[in-house]
C-alpha cells in the first residue's frame, strides 16, 4: 500500500493503526520506518533504520534480554522487498 508518507505494510494483521514504511536505499539496501497510530511522535522521532541496522539491534536484544524475542517480527524483509519490486514495476 501507499500514501502520502510513502510505501507500507501492516505488520499485525487485522491492526491497521500499525504501519512499517520501507524504501530502497541509494546503496540498495532497505530501510524501514514505523508508525504508530497511538503514537504519532515515534514518525519524528525515529528516522529511516537500515534493515542490517535491525539485525544487529535484534540479535543484541535477544542476547541481553530475552532470547525467546523476535523482534524482527515487525520489519519483515522479505514483504518489503516484494513491496518494493512492485512499486518498480
Amino acid at each position: 500500500m501507499k500514501d502520502t508518507l510513502g510505501l507500507y505494510y501492516h505488520p499485525q494483521a487485522g491492526n491497521p493503526g500499525v504501519r512499517v514504511y520501507v524504501r530502497r536505499e541509494p546503496d540498495g539496501s532497505v530501510a524501514f520506518r514505523l508508525w504508530r497510530q497511538d503514537l504519532p511522535e515515534a514518525w519524528e522521532r525515529h528516522g529511516w533504520v537500515p534493515y542490517d541496522v535491525l539485525e544487529s539491534a535484534s540479535r543484541l536484544y535477544q542476547a541481553e534480554r530475552n532470547p525467546e524475542a523476535d523482534p524482527l517480527r515487525l520489519y519483515d524483509i522479505r514483504v518489503a522487498e516484494a513491496l518494493l519490486q512492485e512499486e518498480g514495476r
